[in-house]
C-alpha cells in the first residue's frame, strides 16, 4: 500500500510537468516568420543575447526600442550587422538612429533580411533539375520612436512591415514592438522590458500562421568599474510563444574604452549554446567614432554562427 501511494504521488507530480511539456511540443513549428527570432548584432550575440537591459546602441531597434533614447541627442548612429547562419543562409540588418531638432526623443529606421542563394528547381519527374531556379527569404522594415520621460525612464515603440517570399508566392503583414528601460541608479543597474512582434496573422496561399510574439525582461549592472576598465553583467528571461522559457546570461569587459571582450550562454535553447566575441572602438576622423565587432555562437549539431558588425557614431 505504501508503495502504491508513493507511486501515485510521484505520478501526480509528473503529470503536470508532462502536460506542460506536451503543450510546448504541440506549439513547436506552428508559428510563421521564425527569422524574427534571430538576434541582431555581434555585440548582443556575443553576450549570449542578454541585451534587453543593455540596449544602448542602434541594435536596440531590435532588442528594445526604448534604448535608442539613450543615444547622445547630438549624434546619429548607423549600424550594419551580418550573420553567417548555418546551411549557407545569410541574415543582414541595417539600422539608423537620428534626432530631429526641437523635437524630443529619438527616431530610428531599420531593415532586416534573411536570404540565400537561388536554388535549383526540381520536380518528381525531373529530380535532376528543370533548368530553372527560385529563391526564398524574408524581409522586414521598421520605423521606431523613443523618448526619455525622466532621467531614469525611457519608452519606445516600433512598427514593422514584414514580407516573405517563396518562388512566385509572397506574403505581407505587420507587427509592433514596445519596450521600456529604467535606470535603477545603484551599480549602474538597468531593467529592460520589451514585447516584440505584436501583430496580425501571416498567410501563404490558403494557410494562415501567427508571427512569433516574444516577451523579454532583463537587467544589466556594473560588476567592476575603474578609470580604465569596466565589466558589465547581464541576464535576460524570454518567453517565446512556441517553445519553453529561456534564459540568457552574458558579460562585457572593456579596457580603456578601446578593446572589448564578451561572453555569454543561451540556456534552454534547442540549437544555441555558448557564445563569445571581441570588439574594437576606433576614433575615425571622417565619421567621429567607429566600432567593429565579431561574435561566435555554438549552434550545437548545426555547427556555428558567425556575426560581424560595424557601427558609426557621428
Amino acid at each position: 500500500m505504501r508503495k502504491t501511494i508513493a507511486a501515485l504521488g510521484l505520478a501526480g507530480m509528473l503529470v503536470p510537468g508532462l502536460a506542460g511539456a506536451a503543450e510546448i511540443f504541440a506549439k513547436v513549428g506552428t508559428f510563421e516568420a521564425q527569422f524574427l527570432k534571430i538576434g541582431v548584432g555581434a555585440r548582443a550575440a556575443a553576450m549570449g543575447g542578454a541585451f534587453v537591459g543593455v540596449a544602448d546602441d542602434a541594435t536596440a531597434l531590435y532588442w528594445n526600442p526604448a534604448g535608442i533614447a539613450r543615444i547622445d541627442e547630438t549624434k546619429s548612429e548607423f549600424s550594419f550587422n551580418h550573420a553567417f547562419w548555418p546551411a549557407e543562409i545569410d541574415f543582414s540588418q541595417v539600422g539608423y538612429v537620428f534626432h530631429v531638432k526641437r523635437f524630443p526623443g529619438a527616431f530610428g529606421i531599420h531593415v532586416r533580411s534573411l536570404y540565400m542563394d537561388p536554388m535549383e528547381e526540381t520536380t518528381a519527374f525531373q529530380p535532376n533539375g528543370t533548368g530553372s531556379t527560385f529563391d526564398a527569404g524574408y524581409m522586414t522594415a521598421g520605423f521606431s520612436y523613443a523618448r526619455s520621460f525622466t532621467d531614469k525612464f525611457s519608452a519606445g515603440g516600433t512598427v514593422n512591415l514584414i514580407h516573405g517570399g517563396l518562388a512566385e508566392f509572397s506574403q505581407q503583414t505587420y507587427a509592433f514592438d514596445v519596450g521600456t528601460l529604467y535606470d535603477v541608479g545603484a551599480f549602474g543597474m538597468r531593467i529592460g522590458m520589451a514585447i516584440s512582434n505584436i501583430g496580425s496573422q501571416i498567410k501563404y496561399i490558403d494557410r494562415e500562421g501567427r508571427v512569433p510574439g516574444i516577451f523579454r525582461v532583463g537587467t544589466s549592472f556594473n560588476l567592476m568599474q575603474t578609470a580604465d576598465q569596466k565589466l558589465i553583467g547581464a541576464f535576460e528571461f524570454s518567453h517565446p510563444p512556441d517553445n519553453a522559457e529561456r534564459l540568457n546570461v552574458g558579460a562585457e569587459y572593456s579596457f580603456q574604452r578601446y578593446l572589448y571582450l564578451r561572453g555569454g550562454y543561451n540556456i534552454n535553447y534547442d540549437a544555441e549554446g555558448i557564445a563569445g566575441g571581441v570588439g574594437l572602438h576606433l576614433p575615425v576622423s571622417v565619421v567621429g567614432q567607429a566600432d567593429v565587432d565579431y561574435a561566435f555562437t555554438d549552434m550545437k549539431d548545426l555547427g556555428a554562427a558567425h556575426r560581424v558588425s560595424l557601427k558609426f557614431l557621428f
